[in-house]
């Protein structure tokens, strides 16, 4: 039998919570965008109406996550109301054609429907028989929808946007939510644009760091088992993370370090298996920003290396205390105060450390540091390397 009963997970209780497909029963900081879709889909419910609404905003910011939860708990509230209503999600990535598309919502009513034979009248048709069947209203959400407009034009956004023009006074099944990273309309024709309401845009703004914190926390508690990584850890990646405010990054990184942790048979995620995921996912550091760096500033950068090894964060003290061993081990005087600052801020500028002031746990003001893109133990012998490519040591 393969041994894989004796790679025991120690770390990720349930890997599932961390998927990007996974839906939390509430979404973190979302609460004033899922009120504002409620108050745009609501006559779909209450008054027989048809709606479309559009969400943007970068990747990570809880678009996509947000219109799977919106549909799932609307459709239990319309149900709740004696009100049938279904919701299909089409990913136009992987779907960026008319046909493709309208056959992932015929499939939601028709799963043996056949995957050629018709035209899209047909298939927009066929899908108007299977509404009126189960007689539901149906929510389309059209994931990436840029991707469709530019592969295949406005074509069918054109025609589902005015399903319902026929049912004059009648009821009207058919809403639309679609959702990109760029505002659409500027890609959109005048007949199409004629069809949606600039009012109903919600634009989703990127996470601060304070919101990134609470999203990790919450999939802390639900994936991972309990004691196995520290709030100041878990404080690193949502620093890391809110550089472009992407939940998913912040969350592939959780992931990623669990991961190594388990590898390594460690019992927690330390801080430099989050900068060995960052690394591995995204690492900005190369050889080419430290060679130009004088020595003072790389002895500086193999000090805070050193020192940082097991913590998240180091004051400037102690930093500096670490620089002065360093600059011994390699046989130079280290440089005054004043100086070592500026060289703080200067491997700041150049992204190989981070400085930030204290929060909570701190007394006062105090200067933090961390290492956000590289692992110390990789950093400490890069700079080693570098210093005695210079003849220092």
């Amino acid at each position: 039998m393969p041994p894989f009963d004796e790679y025991q997970q120690k770390i990720i209780k349930d890997p599932a919570k961390l998927s990007f497909e996974f839906v939390p029963q509430s979404l973190v900081h979302r609460d004033k965008e899922m009120q504002r879709l409620f108050s745009i889909f609501r006559q779909t419910v209450e008054g027989n109406m048809s709606q479309r609404a559009f969400l943007t905003g970068n990747v990570g910011t809880g678009k996509s996550v947000l219109s799977k939860r919106f549909c799932i708990d609307f459709k239990e509230w319309a149900n709740e109301k004696n009100k049938g209503l279904e919701f299909v999600v089409v990913n136009c990535r992987a779907r960026n054609t008319a046909a493709s598309v309208l056959l992932k919502i015929i499939d939601h009513f028709d799963k043996g429907f056949p995957d050629r034979g018709f035209s899209t009248t047909e298939m927009l048709e066929i899908l108007r028989k299977h509404i009126d069947k189960k007689n539901v209203n149906l929510i389309v959400v059209l994931d990436e929808i840029n991707v469709l407009i530019k592969r295949s034009g406005t074509d069918l956004l054109y025609a589902l946007s005015r399903f319902d023009e026929e049912n004059m006074g009648g009821e009207h099944r058919l809403s639309l939510l679609l959702i990109s990273q760029r505002p659409i309309y500027e890609f959109l024709d005048p007949a199409t644009l004629s069809t949606f309401k600039r009012t109903n845009t919600i634009q989703f703004e990127n996470y601060d760091k304070q919101q990134l914190w609470d999203i990790l926390r919450d999939r802390v508690e639900l994936a991972l088992y309990p004691g196995t990584i520290e709030d100041e850890t878990v404080e690193l990646i949502a620093d890391i993370s809110s550089e472009w405010g992407d939940a998913r990054f912040g969350i592939e990184l959780l992931e990623n370090s669990g991961m190594m942790a388990s590898e390594e048979n460690s019992e927690m995620i330390a801080p430099d298996h989050i900068r060995s995921a960052k690394a591995m996912t995204h690492s900005v550091i190369t050889e080419s920003i430290m060679t130009p760096l004088s020595d003072h500033k790389l002895l500086a950068l193999l000090g805070i290396s050193m020192a940082i090894r097991s913590k998240a964060y180091i004051t400037t003290s102690e930093a500096e205390k670490a620089y002065a061993i360093a600059s011994e081990e390699f046989e130079q005087t280290p440089r005054a105060h004043t100086r070592f600052w500026e060289y703080l801020k200067e491997l700041d500028g150049h992204g190989l450390l981070s400085l930030r002031i204290s929060g909570k746990g701190h007394v006062g003001k105090t200067t933090l540091i961390s290492l956000p893109d590289i692992p110390s133990t990789v950093l400490a012998d890069k700079v080693r390397s570098l210093l005695k490519s210079r003849g220092l040591g």
